[in-house]
């Protein structure tokens, strides 16, 4: 039987997504959301500047260009004035492997071009010289991004015989934070600066404002269309920057609200003291289309934090019971190094700990984050013993103790930085280390010592957690005792594959028998396992890891996963490197895939890191007309297809269960288009994995050459981490506002 897929091509999810490649995309029907009058988000109403800040009221926007013409090669030459640009590449490689450069071409590599603007901006605020930044959305993927800082240089570079502007927009890896001269701190995800972003718009414009001067410059692909001219006179500086992206190099050039709101606040708290203004002024058309947008009509935002990661802390807790009142602060210079840590114990059971090098987020740590869990340790050890809180005979408290409920964000700066890794995930330079140690230990302890109080509550919840992982342990044994690490007396319900090669074996984690029984007749004997989960799943949000291995459904998956979990988890013996999570398409099924990403989110993240968690995509209905099938994968998908072939609801009958499936057979349950008299057609929805055969179910959700998976990524984990705790944490409040708001959104409940 000849099958068709449809797909939709744009899905909303929480946690960032990766697909495999699609057979074909639709595109979903656009819900038009009304625009509120502009206000302002702020925590402190005014904040003085350094400099007036740049008013450009008319950009006087170019003619978006239709093509790229050749990019001239530049040579190497050494060179903020035009003395401290530095120049070591130019930008032929750029359009090619853009990729290298700014990490992808999807939403993730598209929102980079503003990042990297926007640091520019931030790395003159660090260096004391701006203290406003305002980027802006304008009609047409427009964006402009404008600061109070000195203004780019103007003046003639000194080797490259043109204007150091110029030199700084064209030329890669050229600008002040290269140089002796220029910044002693930056930032910038690549650190490769605004010619990127100039190499992949096909307009650019800067604004200059320095010198008593205002300067312009017009760029298409990258390349000057005539040398910098002043074009009046003013009393402030600053840069504007306004760029067009490439819609040849991205796949789509349409910015997500959402996202720039929740990055740039990120930012505005890392860097305190900094006034950020972030405005939509896009049309309502284009608004419409950003699904971010639908419930955050203000078109206005600013942000200023007097208390940077202080009041971070206090936002990310939010949501969560704090242990104690005051939030622990210190901000310290050590040689070159800045150490800027705030902290806060809750009552959550795991940690979020946020590191941060230049104000770029370490997702993996690194020497900061060595040095300041080593000291947190030894300081609330020593305290503990000093105030007799621990007895002698008592072991120590680990590390695995003093975390469990932390909030903590770790952000030092540093001239050079040695980051590991393009993407700059984990810090390796080696004297941060005992510069946070040492900074953040005699700080800890004098905050312990003048706050006996919220010294009571840490060390509360630290001997609890002792307590909680002494039980863990054992009942971890029991697990080992059992031989999960090794292979052998997997769980009897696991049908497992014949490939012993990791790297190709999957394990599909389905729910309930009756799909397990679909999925283990209809799979791939050789690479994929099937494990059937029964019964309900533990809410890990609210338990410790004894609870956890308490929990059968929960040990059997630790157990066939091999890597055991907490303090002993080890990545490498992980026995299949796709983790599917294959549920049904009703409330049950997403609330069993909720749960399950809970507890990989909370104890098995590195599994998420690393790309081994996925989701799969079974479909909501199939539609036959005659011997041909076709499956659709959910609703906007059904809609567009009724669309196109022009079917109504009132001719429509969805068929949710076989047995309707044999009453559709009756004339008066068919559909019929009039250029297809005479022609059934049976629209079925799948609720449940189980109603199909295993033939459909392999065809359609198994089979590597037809499937759709879902790879599920964390790109904000401080945001992953607050949804995780609205929705599966113990406080009732924060979910129901969260249910209220995106109620309107839901077309189709399933009760």
């Amino acid at each position: 039987m000849p099958i068709k897929r449809v797909t939709h091509g744009r899905v909303e999810l929480k946690t960032s997504i990766k697909k495999e490649p699609l057979k074909s995309k639709v595109e979903p029907k656009i819900k038009k959301v009304a625009v509120e009058k502009p206000v302002l988000e702020t925590e402190k109403k005014t904040v003085k500047s350094v400099n007036k800040f740049p008013v450009n009221n008319d950009y006087n926007l170019p003619k978006i260009a239709e093509a790229p013409p050749k990019l001239k090669k530049d040579e190497k030459n050494e060179g903020y004035t035009a003395k401290n640009i530095t120049v070591l590449e130019g930008l032929e490689a750029v359009r090619k492997r853009p990729g290298m450069y700014i990490g992808s071409t999807g939403t993730a590599g598209l929102h980079h071009l503003i990042w990297e603007v926007v640091d520019n901006s931030f790395d003159e605020a660090m260096a004391g010289h701006c203290t406003d930044v305002e980027v802006k959305l304008l009609p047409n993927n427009w964006v402009a991004v404008t600061d109070n800082g000195r203004g780019i240089p103007v003046d003639m570079h000194p080797t490259e015989k043109k204007s150091a502007l110029e030199v700084v927009l064209t030329i890669l890896h050229a600008g002040g934070k290269f140089g002796d001269g220029g910044y002693k701190v930056s930032g910038g995800l690549h650190g490769v600066g605004v010619s990127v972003v100039n190499a992949l718009s096909t307009n650019m414009k800067a604004i200059v404002h320095r010198d008593g001067k205002i300067w312009e410059q017009d760029y298409q692909y990258g390349h000057p269309q005539k040398p910098v001219k002043a074009t009046g006179k003013t009393n402030t500086t600053g840069t504007t920057i306004l760029f067009h992206p490439d819609n040849t190099i991205f796949d789509t050039i349409e910015f997500e609200w959402k996202t720039i709101l929740d990055h740039l606040r990120q930012q505005a708290y890392l860097t305190k003291g900094i006034k950020l203004n972030i405005t939509d002024e896009r049309t309502p058309e284009e608004k419409a289309k950003d699904l971010t947008a639908w419930n955050l009509p203000i078109s206005r935002y600013q942000f200023y934090f007097e208390g940077g990661i202080a009041s971070y802390v206090k936002h990310i807790n939010k949501n969560k019971e704090p242990k104690h009142e005051n939030i622990f602060y210190v901000d310290k210079q050590d040689g070159k190094v800045n150490v800027e840590i705030a902290l806060q114990y809750t009552d959550d059971y795991s940690e979020s700990l946020h590191a941060f090098a230049n104000n770029i987020t370490n997702p993996e740590g690194g020497m900061h984050v060595a040095g300041f869990r080593g000291a947190l340790t030894r300081t609330l050890n020593a305290y503990a013993r000093n105030k007799g809180i621990l007895k002698e005979k008592d072991p120590n408290l680990t590390g695995e103790d003093v975390r469990e409920g932390l909030t903590a964000i770790v952000s030092i700066k540093i001239p050079e930085p040695q980051f590991e890794g393009q993407t700059k995930s984990k810090l390796g330079n080696p004297e941060v280390k005992p510069a946070v140690e040492t900074i953040f230990g005699d700080a800890f302890i004098i905050f312990l010592e003048e706050h006996p109080r919220d010294a009571e509550g840490i060390l509360g919840k630290c001997i609890l957690a002792a307590k909680a992982r002494n039980a863990a342990r054992i009942a971890r044994e029991t697990v080992l005792r059992k031989g999960a690490l090794e292979g052998f007396t997997l769980p009897g319900k696991l049908a497992d594959c014949s490939a012993r090669d990791a790297s190709i074996s999957e394990l599909y984690i389905v729910e309930g028998d009756s799909a397990g029984g679909s999925a283990k007749q209809g799979r791939d004997r050789h690479t994929q396992a099937i494990l059937p989960l029964r019964g309900k799943v533990l809410n890990v949000e609210k338990a410790r890891i004894d609870k956890i291995l308490a929990n059968n459904e929960l040990k059997s998956l630790i157990i066939a996963l091999g890597t055991n979990i907490g303090e002993m988890f080890d990545v490498s013996k992980l026995r299949y490197h796709k983790v599917i999570i294959m549920t049904d398409a009703d409330v049950d099924g997403s609330h069993i895939r909720t749960l399950l990403l809970t507890l990989f989110f909370r104890y098995l993240p590195e599994l998420i890191y690393q790309g081994h968690i996925y989701i799969a995509q079974p479909p909501l209905f199939s539609i036959k007309k005659g011997k041909e099938v076709e499956w659709i994968y959910n609703e906007e998908a059904l809609e567009i297809y009724k669309s196109k072939y022009g079917i109504k609801e009132e001719d429509m009958i969805v068929i949710e269960s076989d047995e309707e499936d044999k009453e559709a057979e009756e004339p008066a349950a068919r559909v019929t288009r009039e250029k297809e008299a005479g022609t059934k057609l049976n629209i079925q929805r799948y609720k449940g994995l189980g109603e199909m055969n295993p033939d459909q179910l392999w065809e359609t959700t198994m089979n590597p050459e037809n499937r759709v998976l879902k790879q599920v990524k964390i790109e904000d984990a401080e945001k992953a981490s607050e949804i995780f705790d609205i929705l599966m944490g113990s406080e009732v409040g924060p979910r129901k506002t969260f249910i209220q708001t995106h109620a309107k959104n839901v077309k189709n409940l399933d009760i």
